[in-house]
């Protein structure tokens, strides 16, 4: 196997990691390490040498609707307000003056299912399936979740830099020494 092939695998299975940890976090960390894995993932993704499958393989959805769930809840959850977020980068854009809502717990969802499955049927060791895998999963980064995780990361910056909850800001005419 190529050695990007073998570092893309392990960055996308320590992501999945990741997202299901998610309960062991605070907001803080789990901004701060997604800012970190996410280009990371996008640097390894964007690494892979270009394949073709010679066939349309069927691959197997392991992730369920409950697991994506589970993962969007839990995002959705430690971010609070600051899960939503405007997006000008969305096909729905062409059409409108202003921007869309998306959030960043749905982003992450639709990357790890995509990952996670691909994960999933790598670890299962058949050659084939996880030439088709790898294909497959590339041909999403290219087309969908690259984006996505381009535009997900912008909005975590947003929220590690800019945001600022009113816990975190001293109240108007409140001195921050005290």
């Amino acid at each position: 196997m190529d050695r990007n092939v073998v570092e893309f695998v392990t960055v996308a299975a320590e992501f999945c990691a990741f997202l299901e940890q998610i309960e062991q976090r605070s907001r803080k960390d789990f901004v701060s390490v997604a800012l970190k894995i996410l280009p990371l993932l996008y640097i390894k993704a964007s690494m892979l040498e270009h394949l073709e499958c010679d066939e349309d393989a069927y691959l197997e959805s392991l992730v369920t609707e409950d697991d994506y769930n589970v993962i969007r809840i839990s995002v959705a959850g430690l971010l609070g307000e600051q899960d939503d977020y405007l997006d000008v980068f969305v096909e729905d854009m062409k059409y409108s003056d202003r921007p869309v809502l998306k959030t960043i717990s749905e982003d992450l969802a639709d990357i790890y299912q995509d990952l996670r499955n691909f994960v999933g049927i790598f670890k299962m060791g058949l050659e084939d399936t996880m030439r088709s895998s790898l294909v497959a999963v590339q041909q999403n980064f290219e087309m969908y979740w690259g984006q996505t995780l381009v535009n997900t990361m912008r909005a975590l910056h947003d929220v590690k830099y800019n945001q600022y909850s009113e816990q975190d800001e001293p109240a108007e005419g409140e001195d921050s020494e005290e």
